[in-house]
């Protein structure tokens, strides 16, 4: 690891498994009399000992491909549960939407494009963040938005581990135990309170219960918690973090 001989500033980690463009844009930084800069390899481990041996304020994570996004956005969220006083931005290729989700998911304070960003913009972008603000844009916030409106629904398996219900029940079941009412779940699910009515007694029988005490207990135990977003009619999962 490598660091800057400017003793003040916004202390800055750049995690980047490619060493050409971390000293590049390292380099960049280091013109900056705001920032101190140091280097790593952008995985869990070379990140947590940079920031155990300096004074990080901020990390800026590369994410170079996209097949690398699942093991570094494990690494931000193992980095943020250990270390959430040092705030992350990652930085990315473009805005995906699942890109933006998942890094705010996994810690993110800020995503920033290298591609068609200024780069005085980035240095805007860690100032920012260090001082405890969100870097995201209208169409980043949209994102989020719509991840907070999805219906939720619960993933009921079975002592072997194999779904038990169909993804429309489980949403019925997710809001069963929000304690929401048949009219209240026709209403949030867009059906009849006779077809919620036809679900409810559909997932008694599945599971073997009576009673909806019983069912939101069941849940509780016997479930694992996700997000459900429908697009053209068809329920896609997003598994959460618990």
């Amino acid at each position: 690891m490598s660091t800057s001989a400017t003793e003040l500033g916004t202390a800055v980690l750049v995690a980047d498994s490619n060493r050409i463009q971390a000293q590049l844009l390292a380099g960049a930084l280091r013109r900056r009399p705001e920032f101190q800069v140091s280097t790593c390899t952008a995985d869990f481990d070379s990140i947590l000992q940079a920031i155990s041996s300096a004074r990080i304020s901020v990390v800026l994570l590369s994410l170079n491909h996209s097949d690398e996004l699942v093991t570094q956005m494990a690494a931000m969220r193992r980095v943020h549960i250990l270390r959430p006083h040092v705030a992350k931005i990652l930085l990315t290729e473009s805005y995906d939407r699942d890109i933006v989700v998942t890094a705010f998911r996994a810690g993110a304070r800020g995503i920033f494009c290298l591609a068609d960003t200024q780069f005085r913009l980035l240095c805007r972008c860690i100032q920012r963040v260090a001082d405890g603000q969100i870097w995201a844009n209208t169409e980043q916030l949209n994102y989020l938005l719509d991840v907070i409106a999805e219906v939720p629904a619960m993933r009921v398996v079975n002592s072997r581990g194999l779904q038990i219900l169909t993804p429309r029940e489980e949403q019925v079941v997710a809001l069963v135990a929000e304690s929401r009412s048949n009219r209240e779940i026709a209403l949030k699910l867009d059906l009849s309170e006779h077809t919620v009515k036809k679900y409810v007694f559909k997932i008694f029988e599945k599971l073997g219960i009576s009673s909806r005490v019983e069912l939101a207990l069941y849940a509780v135990s016997n479930s694992v918690v996700r997000q459900v977003e429908a697009v053209d009619g068809v329920t896609h999962s997003i598994p959460q973090a618990r």
